[in-house]
């Protein structure tokens, strides 16, 4: 690794064409605009599903031949002799034969959908969803799912200035355009815009300032309070409140909660498979399991949010390609939990996360900031979970944990943290033998794995591995190459950031549903298999301790930083892309995930 200060690039390669329709999201908000078009985010909602449902049908693209530009000028330039002559069978035969085959009758009108055009002059693209021609003009018709609005001219700009970018392309084409329409699928009504000089300007003014944000490499700042916000598919990669919060303590006004904008637990859950021999396929919009031809389960692909198949499961070509276009992960463990693969669709579009990453990595002094973060928030945790647990025997541990904690929070080299960390590592694990009640098997003497040497170790090193496999998918889905950490130096096959990120949860998590499963006794000794001193999980043991594990994710606790409550596999997504925010600058610093 580099031992010398690293400047971080920007993306300032800016596409040569905006989108229209990015060119609305931009006057919608401009934050907006750059999550989607520079950092290539996205997420579907309520409201995107409903818009995808109303254009269903312009969405397929028409069949017939659409008249280039000229041949429409050539039929308008004959009409006009047309009228000239005065008989208007002699005006058609100044015409050429082939205009006249290319040229329907004047008084028809070509109805396409889905027409792809550029602009490069202006530097636009467009798939226009209707396009009206005639020989007199295109119009282009922009279908919107909501009602018509209450505001001067019918429409919002955002909606006026993707229509008028769409007659800027139909101009730049040759076409003559002098307006178009948008379509309002709920009121079923059309709103005629004319495209006017103000708003031709406006739209332009729109084009140069988009592309001066995309070149910047600065994502423009949240929303102050806008009700713009709960309706935003992208809230939940946004975090408007939460950026604001930590960026600007003071913007947010006094006795004013930060709004949990998204919900608080997630509808798709995993899907975990270990049955040996087993057989993943689709069916419809279900996903099936089965053995020998018989189906062991049935589950919708819209409640699954990743697939973790154990062992020798096969899954078929037809299912992989499902969830991979749906972006649903699968994860790889091995038969006894090694978690060693993940396949996914195309690698995310936001490079410049992964530019900042990399610098970061590159540069000690910057990943150290990291670094102490991550373990002083594991130290804090393992602190809490002893206080809860421990009575007055804990006092002298929780003691020198805080001072260990001091200690870690100040460390000026990574050699000095991991130090401290292993220091502390101890004392907790001590503490931790006496948080487990029961009977001898479930005793534990410190941390050894590779392979475990009994049953708590056991426990501890598989749900610390499915910890870290949620860890995984999460930095992947927001953009972070999950292999590079701040903490945990590279290594072969090794998800370094995800080991990075697990360290606060280790104790909140993991360690806590290996408690639930000793002292509640939903393991056994016969959960267990034992062969030459290292110790593994039987099936059903696994099946005991996934299911608590996904208790534990489903869980609802109260963010110790926005006082809300979501549950622990939110908290997961939400402190990753906090992790992003403060590699790029936007926040000062990144806040840990502390329970009181």
């Amino acid at each position: 690794m580099a031992t010398t200060d690293v400047d971080v690039p920007h993306v300032t390669d800016v596409p040569d064409l905006i989108p229209a329709r990015m060119l609305n999201e931009f006057a919608y908000c401009p934050r907006l605009a750059y999550l989607e078009w520079v950092q290539g985010e996205f997420a579907d909602n309520l409201e995107v599903l409903e818009g995808r449902f109303g254009h269903r049908r312009v969405e397929q693209p028409s069949r017939q031949e659409v008249p280039e530009a000229e041949e429409v000028q050539t039929r308008r330039r004959g009409e006009g002799e047309t009228r000239r002559e005065g008989d208007g069978d002699e005006g058609k035969e100044r015409l050429s034969p082939e205009a006249q085959a290319a040229s329907p009758p004047s008084d028809e009108i070509i109805h396409t959908r889905s027409l792809m055009l550029s602009a490069p002059g202006e530097g636009l693209i467009a798939k226009m969803d209707l396009v009206d021609l005639s020989a007199a003009e295109a119009i282009p018709v922009d279908y919107k799912r909501g009602r018509v609005p209450d505001v001067p001219g019918s429409a919002w700009e955002p909606e006026q200035a993707q229509l008028c970018a769409q007659g800027l392309i139909l101009r730049e084409n040759g076409y003559h355009c002098e307006g178009g329409i948008l379509y309002f699928i709920q009121s079923r009504r059309r709103v005629s815009v004319p495209f006017d000089e103000p708003l031709v300007d406006r739209t332009r003014d729109l084009i140069h300032e988009m592309r001066e944000m995309a070149a910047s490499g600065v994502i423009p700042p949240p929303l102050v309070d806008s009700p713009k916000c709960p309706r935003c598919s992208l809230v939940g990669i946004c975090l408007p409140d939460e950026t604001r919060l930590l960026a600007q303590p003071e913007a947010l006004p006094a006795g004013r909660e930060v709004r949990r904008l998204t919900p608080a637990r997630d509808d798709a859950t995993p899907l975990y498979v270990q049955e040996q021999g087993t057989t993943i396929g689709k069916t419809g919009d279900e996903l099936t399991v089965k053995s020998r031809q018989q189906v062991l389960r049935r589950v919708k692909m819209i409640d699954v949010s990743q697939v973790s198949i154990f062992g020798n499961v096969q899954i078929t070509a037809q299912a992989l390609r499902d969830l991979s276009a749906a972006s649903i992960p699968i994860c790889h463990f091995s038969y006894g939990g090694w978690f060693h693969a993940l396949t996914t669709g195309l690698v995310h579009k936001n490079v410049e996360l992964r530019i900042e990453q990399f610098a970061t990595a590159a540069n000690p002094g910057r990943a150290l900031r990291f670094a102490r973060q991550f373990v002083v928030g594991k130290m804090k945790n393992c602190r809490t979970l002893l206080r809860r647990h421990l009575e007055d025997e804990g006092r002298d541990v929780l003691a020198e944990l805080a001072d260990l904690t001091e200690k870690a929070a100040a460390a000026s080299e990574a050699a000095t943290l991991l130090g401290l960390e292993g220091m502390a590592a101890k004392l907790y694990f001590a503490g931790f033998a006496r948080m487990l009640k029961g009977d001898q098997p479930f005793s534990i003497e410190g941390r050894n794995r590779r392979p475990p040497r009994d049953p708590v170790n056991a426990l501890l090193s598989f749900v610390y591995a499915i910890l870290v496999k949620e860890l995984t998918i999460v930095l992947h889905a927001a953009g972070f190459d999950p292999t590079l950490g701040l903490y945990h130096q590279p290594r072969y096959a090794r998800p370094s950031l995800a080991l990075d990120l697990a360290e606060e949860f280790r104790p909140l998590i993991a360690d806590s549903v290996v408690l639930t499963l000793v002292n509640n006794g939903e393991v056994t000794p016969a959960s267990f298999i034992r062969r030459a001193g290292a110790v593994a999980l039987t099936d059903a043991g696994r099946r005991a301790v996934l299911a608590a594990f996904e208790r534990r994710m489903d869980t609802l606790v109260t963010h110790p930083v926005f006082d809300y409550r979501i549950s622990y596999r939110r908290v997961l997504e939400v402190q990753a892309r906090l992790l992003g925010r403060a590699l790029s600058g936007e926040i000062a610093e990144y806040p840990t995930f502390c329970t009181r």
